[in-house]
């Protein structure tokens, strides 16, 4: 028997939810008289056993078995991640000096000044 399970694919935007993600899927069709395109967007809550998916993530999601009241897809893959989303670790910025900084914007502002006094 061939697996006709739904899959839908969506933008996360919300994972507060231990083990659940709010998967929201655009689509689009156009109006039958005036031919306007039409963008719908539906709200799908997901289970993700692992809590792996970010806000931001592109995600398929299968249709599964009721697992709660609301719930019935399962993420299945995430496509894309929204690298912004992701933590950073303060250890892997470079560091930069505030002198250097404060030299180079007051050789700046010099350098505006000289300018506007020429003209």
């Amino acid at each position: 028997m061939p697996n006709t399970r739904r899959r839908l694919t969506g933008r996360v935007v919300s994972n507060k939810m231990d083990k659940t993600a709010v998967v929201r899927v655009e689509y689009t069709s156009r109006h039958p008289l005036y031919g306007k395109v039409i963008r719908t967007a539906k709200r799908y809550m997901a289970h993700d056993e692992n809590n792996e998916c970010q806000i931001g993530d592109e995600v398929v999601i299968v249709e599964s078995r009721p697992i709660s009241k609301n719930k019935r897809w399962v993420v299945q893959e995430i496509l894309r991640e929204d690298l912004s989303a992701r933590a950073t670790d303060v250890s892997d910025l470079e560091e930069v000096e505030l002198g250097e900084e404060a030299a180079d914007e007051d050789q700046v502002e010099e350098a505006d000044e000289t300018a506007d006094e020429a003209e």
